[in-house]
């Protein structure tokens, strides 16, 4: 019997409590260092689920459905509209299915297509423009998606224990001096993303400006550390260390420690398809990277970086970064 979607009821939060227990279970299986499951795991989900349920605010952004067979809850989704960072010139913001949808064992055949095309409709009711999915990279759902043709667009690759060293020669902790420079690195990235993936990565016109300000803000931060290769009239790339956000690890998981190289560019990359300069300075800006986590007491990171973007992936994965999940867009 095909299971009934429908949203979720207060009363329903204990059961779902219980689904995402398991769902931060099994990924904890995949990798235990990144997914560790917090101790106070039942508490925090519980609260957030009562947070979403209580204000109208987030429950308009955020969508959860569940499938229902014979009384019993076997099946959730959990979607979002998600922000549009300003530097993209997106018009309207894309729905997103967030790395906690779960389906039981014990669900009917077809749940998780079912969950997966009633949400498509939610997020479409609220405005979504387009589909983009979230999974851990061993997850039975990045099967599910690929059938509804999703293809993976950005990957997460994680990496595990980082030692303190002094910074290599050429590199150096970005100054305000350094803005220009740092624009004009970002600049060839956002061309080399609209050029891998136009739909995915369409540049906002006034994304320097915005990039420039944002920089100059993050100087001011003192949660992140930031990098340059180069003198300010030279910069050949950045990279900056910083605390990983909520929206990129479930509730279940504790991330005190794990951190997220997002802002990640050197001209050693810079073709797509090939590393220049034996990729000497990505990888002394990766090992700067990662001496700020050793710094903050990070256990482990993930780096942000496009799927076919296989030079940087390369550079990436000689450093011993490993794919953990990844998002894929709808085609």
């Amino acid at each position: 019997m095909a299971p009934s979607i429908r949203p979720p009821l207060p009363s329903d939060i204990p059961a779902m409590v219980d689904l995402l227990l398991r769902d931060g279970a099994q990924r904890s299986t995949w990798d235990p260092t990144l997914w560790a499951v917090a101790t106070d795991a039942p508490t925090r989900l519980a609260a957030s689920l009562s947070v979403s349920f209580a204000s109208p605010e987030t429950s308009a952004r955020e969508l959860w459905l569940l499938a229902e067979t014979a009384g019993r809850i076997v099946g959730l989704t959990h979607s979002m509209i998600v922000p549009v960072p300003p530097i993209y010139g997106i018009a309207a913001p894309p729905g997103l299915f967030l790395d906690d949808c779960f389906v039981l064992d014990v669900a009917p055949a077809g749940t998780a297509e079912a969950l997966l095309l009633a949400t498509q409709a939610a997020l479409r009711d609220v405005g979504a423009s387009s589909m983009i999915a979230s999974c851990p990279a061993a997850s039975a759902w990045r099967a599910v998606y690929e059938r509804h043709d999703f293809e993976p667009v950005t990957l997460y690759l994680a990496k595990h224990g980082f030692s303190f060293r002094e910074l290599t020669p050429g590199v150096r902790h970005a100054q305000a001096a350094d803005v220009p420079g740092i624009v004009a690195r970002s600049a060839e990235h956002r061309a080399t993303l609209a050029a891998l993936n136009s739909r995915f990565w369409h540049i906002h016109p006034e994304a320097d400006s915005r990039f420039a300000a944002w920089m100059g803000y993050s100087l001011t931060l003192t949660d992140r550390a930031m990098f340059v290769a180069g003198e300010p009239d030279n910069v050949q790339g950045y990279s900056i260390a910083q605390p990983i956000a909520p929206l990129l690890v479930p509730a279940a998981h504790d991330i005190k420690a794990v951190g997220v190289l997002d802002d990640f560019y050197s001209r050693d990359f810079a073709s797509v398809a090939s590393v220049s300069n034996g990729g000497q300075t990505a990888m002394a800006l990766l090992a700067a990277a990662e001496s700020a986590f050793a710094r903050r007491a990070f256990t482990s990171a993930l780096a942000v970086c496009p799927a076919a973007w296989t030079s940087k992936v390369s550079v990436l994965e000689r450093a011993g970064y490993k794919t953990a999940k990844l998002w894929l867009l709808q085609r």
